[in-house]
C-alpha cells in the first residue's frame, strides 16, 4: 500500500523459483463477515494515509456488513479537514501469521482516483518502522482499467527501500479471489487460483529477512494519493469495496489431489487431480484440464465442492460433499461456470439478516424500530404476506437454529426455500403486548448445503419482524430447540414440496401418506381466496388459474402448511 516511488526495483536480482507441486492447505483462521465485523479487526482513523498523501479521512462508520459481506464505503463528504471519508481496518495486535496462504474474495470499484487494497505489514512496525518491517501487498488496484498488482516492500542490504511488483488484468468490479502463497522460499500471487507473479525470498536473498517475520492483515479503500494521483472522478461516489471473506491457511499434510476429475460421467477417461481452491476455465486449463474434459469427480472425505453458474464465482450455486457422476446434470459447464473445492470446517456459522433487506415481498411495510440497534423493522404483516431473501448460503448440510426477533399480537410464521418449493418448518409467534415490545423466538430446521432464496410466510398475521439469525448447530440439539421444533412445527414439514414448479397444468405435492386427502385453500399473494378443494392423492389440477404466483394452504388436522407455486 505504500508507494512512494518505483526506485530500487530489483527485476534482475530477484530470482524466480520454480512453481513446484500444488500444495495442500488447512484453514487456520477466517472471517466470513456473517452478521457483524468481528473483534479481530482494529480500525485506524485519521487523514493523509500515513505518508501516501491520500485525500480521505478514515472512519469506523464507513465499514459495515451487508448480506454476509464486508462493505467499505468511500464517500465524497467533508470530514476532519478532508474532502472524502472511507475506512481502513487491520488485525494488528489481534491476529498475525508467518507463512501460509492468505486470500480474500473481493469486488471493487474502478474509476479515476480510487485505490482499494488487501495487504499485510510486519507485526514489528511499531518498533522498527516502515519499510524495515516489510510489506506484502496481496492486491492493489488504482483508477479505472483492470490491472491488479502484487508487491513486496523491504529495506535492502544497502539500507534503501526496495520493492518488487507484478500485475495482471481481470474484471475488478466482479468478485475474484486474490491470494498469496507464502513460505520460507517464495511468495506467489494468484487471482482465482492462477499464479501471475512470484518472488524468491529463500535465505533472505537481497536483504528480504523482513519477509520471514509475523505479519498482520489490512483492508482499506483509499481515495487519491501519490500512486493514483489527486484527480478524483466524483461521479463514482459513493464507492464500495465488497469483501466476501478473508481466509488464512497453513500448509497441510493431506495429499494435494483433493478432487479427482474425470472426462466421462462414469468416472472414466482421462483423470486429473485438483487441490482445494477456486477454478474457472483458465484455472482448470492451468492444472491440465482441457475444455469440456470434466464430467464427474471423486471428492475426498472432509471436503466439499461448490458449483457456480458464472465464471467469476457468482450466480446460483450448488454444494456437494460427495461424488458426482455427471456434472452436466447439475447444470455445470466448465466453459462458462466455476467451482470451489474447500475443506468442510466444523467452525460455527452464524448469519444475521435484517428483516427489511428482503429482495421481494408482498403486503408488508417498513417502520422505524425502538429495538436495540435501531433502524427499521417489517410491520403490518397480515395473513398471507411474505418476504424473500436471496442468496442465503447454508455452508454445510445439517441442523440450523433460526431465531426471529418479533413483536405484536401474535400469529404464525412459516420458513421455506426457493419460493415455497421446500418448507423448513412453522413457528407460533407469541403476543408481546405491543408492536415494539420485542422478544426472540426460535426453532431448529434441517437444510441441505447450498445457496437459496429464503422465504418467510405469514400463515397467520398480526406481528412485526426486526431480524432473522441463522446458526449452525451440532447434531446434539438443545432441549429448548428440540421442544420448539416438535411443538411449533409439524413433524412432516421438511418433507413437503411441490413439483414441477413453475407448472402449466398439474402440480404434484410430495407429502407423508398420513397427509393425503387433506383440504387445500388456494390464495393469491394479496390473500384473496381463489378456491378451496380436497386433495385426493397428491396431484392438484391448477390449469384453470391465470398465470401468476399462488399460495397453497394444506390443512391437515388443524396444521396449515403453505406452499408457494408459480402458474405459467
Amino acid at each position: 500500500m505504500r508507494n512512494y516511488s518505483f526506485f530500487g526495483v530489483l527485476f534482475a536480482l530477484i530470482i524466480f523459483s520454480s512453481s513446484g507441486q500444488a500444495q495442500s492447505w488447512d484453514l487456520e483462521w477466517s472471517d466470513e463477515f456473517n452478521g457483524s465485523i468481528s473483534s479481530n479487526w482494529v480500525f485506524e482513523t485519521g487523514a493523509g494515509g500515513w505518508g501516501n498523501n491520500e485525500l480521505e479521512y478514515y472512519r469506523r462508520e464507513n465499514a459495515s456488513v451487508e448480506d454476509g459481506k464486508l462493505v467499505i464505503t468511500a464517500r465524497h463528504e467533508n470530514y476532519g479537514g478532508a474532502q472524502y471519508t472511507s475506512a481502513r481496518m487491520k488485525t494488528q495486535g489481534k491476529k498475525y501469521w508467518k507463512y501460509g496462504k492468505i486470500e480474500a474474495r473481493i469486488a471493487m470499484p474502478a474509476f479515476q482516483g480510487i485505490w482499494p487494497a488487501f495487504w499485510m505489514l510486519g507485526e514489528n512496525i511499531s518498533s522498527v518502522g516502515w519499510p524495515n518491517c516489510g510489506e506484502i501487498d496481496i492486491m492493489e488496484h488504482i483508477n479505472d482499467g483492470g490491472n491488479v498488482h502484487g508487491t513486496i516492500h523491504w529495506l535492502d542490504n544497502t539500507g534503501n527501500h526496495a520493492q518488487y511488483t507484478g500485475s495482471t488484468s481481470t474484471s475488478v468490479t466482479s468478485y475474484h479471489t486474490y491470494a498469496v502463497e507464502w513460505d520460507a522460499s517464495a511468495i506467489r500471487w494468484y487471482v482465482d487460483g492462477v499464479k501471475y507473479h512470484e518472488a524468491n525470498i529463500a535465505n533472505s536473498i537481497n536483504g528480504t529477512s523482513e519477509l520471514h517475520e509475523n505479519f498482520f492483515i489490512l483492508l482499506n479503500l483509499a481515495v487519491g494519493g501519490d500512486w493514483p494521483g489527486s484527480s478524483v472522478n466524483n461521479s463514482g461516489m459513493p464507492a464500495k469495496m465488497y469483501v466476501d471473506y478473508v481466509r488464512v491457511y497453513k500448509q497441510g499434510s493431506a495429499p494435494a489431489a483433493i478432487a479427482t476429475v474425470y472426462k466421462d460421467c462414469d468416472f472414466g477417461g482421462s483423470a486429473v487431480g485438483l487441490p482445494a481452491g477456486d477454478y474457472n476455465l483458465s484455472a482448470l486449463q492451468a492444472h491440465g484440464v482441457k475444455n469440456d474434459d470434466i464430467s464427474s469427480f471423486h471428492l475426498q472425505s472432509g471436503y466439499e465442492m461448490v458449483l457456480y453458474d458464472n465464471s467469476d464465482f457468482s450466480g446460483a450455486s450448488l454444494t456437494r460433499s460427495s461424488n458426482i457422476n455427471c456434472l452436466v446434470d447439475e447444470g455445470w459447464n466448465d466453459r462458462t461456470s466455476s467451482l470451489r473445492i474447500r475443506k468442510v470446517t466444523t467452525s460455527s456459522f452464524t448469519r444475521t439478516i435484517q428483516a427489511e433487506s428482503y429482495s421481494e415481498m408482498a403486503g408488508v411495510q417498513l417502520e422505524n424500530t425502538t429495538d436495540a440497534g435501531g433502524g427499521q423493522d417489517v410491520g403490518w404483516i397480515d395473513t398471507g404476506d411474505w418476504m424473500a431473501y436471496k442468496d442465503i448460503n447454508f455452508p454445510s448440510s445439517g441442523s440450523y437454529k433460526v431465531e426471529y426477533r418479533v413483536a405484536g399480537n401474535g400469529g404464525k410464521l412459516s420458513l421455506d426455500l426457493n419460493s415455497g418449493s421446500k418448507v423448513l418448518g412453522a413457528l407460533n409467534v407469541p403476543s408481546t403486548g405491543g408492536w415494539q415490545n420485542w422478544t426472540t423466538i426460535s426453532h431448529t430446521v434441517s437444510v441441505t448445503a447450498g445457496t437459496y432464496k429464503l422465504g418467510i410466510y405469514a400463515a397467520t398475521g398480526g406481528w412485526n419482524l426486526n431480524w432473522i439469525k441463522i446458526t449452525k448447530v451440532s447434531s446434539a440439539r438443545s432441549e429448548d430447540d428440540a421442544e420448539a421444533s416438535s411443538t411449533d412445527a409439524p413433524s412432516y414439514a421438511v418433507a413437503i414440496n411441490a413439483y414441477p414448479n413453475p407448472t402449466e397444468n398439474n402440480i404434484t405435492i410430495n407429502m407423508p401418506v398420513g397427509m393425503q386427502n387433506c383440504n387445500v385453500k388456494i390464495t393469491d399473494l394479496a390473500g384473496n381466496n381463489i378456491r378451496e378443494t380436497t386433495l385426493n392423492g397428491n396431484t392438484l389440477d391448477i390449469s384453470d388459474l391465470k398465470s401468476g404466483v399462488y399460495i397453497l394452504l394444506l390443512d391437515h388436522d388443524g396444521q396449515r402448511t403453505p406452499l408457494r407455486v408459480v402458474k405459467q
